[in-house]
């Protein structure tokens, strides 16, 4: 063999055939994606079903069903409204004056006649002085006026024996006459006088005690309106520099709810009513309360009738124009009937309720495991709802309920 032959053998050896190799050997990086994309997949698959299939407990929020309060009644109709109170007053001056005092603050508790504050009383007590100089001298007047008519007495006595006598004329006996019943009058007029100067003296001592403010009724202070040396009137003038009150006064006895309520829904409030109270900031505290009068007249753009509800327990944590939520409970039927019924079903969260068509239904939590219970609803109180049947008194109803939780599936209650 040449040496030519040689070269080209060899160099036929070391060449590389690159579509052969491209055919064999796969994209590398196309190939990882698919296959990572598969994995995480069946992963997720495969946890799902390992959870909700009951091979690891699912953490879930539960809330202990209750029994129905009173007897079992239920609501019969809920409504939003506020605490008001029917005894609350913005305490002001009966005149025009300048505070020199201001002894509340806001949270004082006060006594009926407490006073409150007190005004610049030196021209009502100058008025004062002057009632009483005017008095004393009316009564020092009629002193001399009653002096006067005795002295002129004498004096017709003296002249009628004189004219027995025949030593004065008639003509003079008439005129001393005359002087005692012009005495007589003048001393009348007098006695007047004295009233009157009386009456301005208590008018002047009722100016000097309108500088003294007082609580009308016993109650709590809610607002501090004016300060010292602002002026306060009882009427609004001074370009908004007068001030109209010193405080705000509320009687906490006489506080109650007012709500309006729907009026296609009025008829199943009635007077006396058993009603439940929630308020806002304390969800968890049920006041009992009963209906107080359904006002007589409706908002026309509302559609809505007010009722007065009242509170049977009172306390320092109800406060005027707190938020409440009330539920208008089923009437009692008797002693009788009430001692013969018995309370039906248990209340449950209404986050706990579910619904598969027209059947509704619960999650409990059994024996580790969630249990299904269809049941049978009755009336709502507040953020409950009556369950007449599925569940009893002291089960755990699951809340909030997991998505795709399953009869039978392993879970750990974690109180709601």
């Amino acid at each position: 063999m040449s040496p030519e032959t040689d070269k080209k053998t060899l160099l036929g050896q070391l060449r590389i055939d690159r579509g052969a190799a491209a055919a064999k050997q796969p994209s590398r990086p196309r190939a990882g994606l698919i296959g990572a994309g598969i994995a995480l997949a069946v992963l997720v698959a495969a946890t799902a079903w390992y959870l909700l299939a009951g091979h690891a407990a699912l953490t879930v929020h539960t809330a202990q069903a209750q029994a129905l309060p009173g007897g079992g009644n239920a609501s019969v109709l809920d409504a939003t409204g506020y605490v008001t109170a029917r005894r609350e007053a913005t305490v002001s001056a009966q005149i025009t004056g300048t505070l020199t005092a201001v002894l509340i603050e806001e949270g004082d508790r006060v006594k009926q006649g407490q006073v409150l504050g007190t005004l610049d009383d030196t021209a009502q007590r100058a008025a004062l002085a002057q009632a009483q100089a005017q008095l004393n001298s009316a009564h020092a007047l009629l002193v001399q006026d009653q002096a006067q008519l005795t002295q002129n007495k004498r004096d017709a006595q003296r002249d009628q024996d004189l004219v027995g006598r025949h030593l004065v004329s008639e003509q003079a006996l008439e005129q001393a006459r005359t002087q005692v019943d012009t005495q007589s009058a003048l001393l009348e007029s007098q006695r007047r006088q004295i009233n009157v100067a009386e009456a301005n003296l208590r008018s002047a001592q009722v100016q000097l005690d309108y500088c003294t403010v007082r609580a009308p009724f016993a109650g709590v202070v809610i607002a501090k309106a004016a300060q010292v040396g602002e002026i306060v009137s009882p009427f609004s003038a001074g370009g908004g520099f007068t001030r109209t009150g010193i405080g705000t006064l509320v009687d906490m006895d006489s506080l109650e709810i007012e709500v309006d309520v729907n009026e296609a829904y009025i008829n199943r409030v009635q007077p006396g009513q058993p009603v439940e109270s929630v308020l806002n900031a304390y969800p968890d505290w049920r006041i009992p309360s009963h209906v107080i009068a359904i006002i007589p007249t409706a908002d026309r753009s509302k559609a809505t009738v007010k009722v007065r509800i009242g509170l049977d327990a009172k306390d320092d944590r109800i406060v005027p124009d707190m938020g409440v939520r009330v539920a208008f409970l089923e009437e009692h039927k008797g002693a009788v009937a009430a001692a013969e019924q018995r309370p039906r079903g248990v209340l449950v969260p209404v986050a706990a309720l579910r619904k598969d068509g027209d059947q509704d239904f619960v999650f409990v939590v059994q024996d580790g495991k969630a249990q299904r219970r269809n049941v049978t609803l009755g009336g709502s109180s507040g953020e409950l709802r009556q369950v007449l049947g599925g569940v009893n008194v002291g089960d755990e109803a699951i809340v909030d309920t997991p998505v795709g939780l399953k009869d039978g599936a392993a879970v750990r209650a974690a109180k709601s």
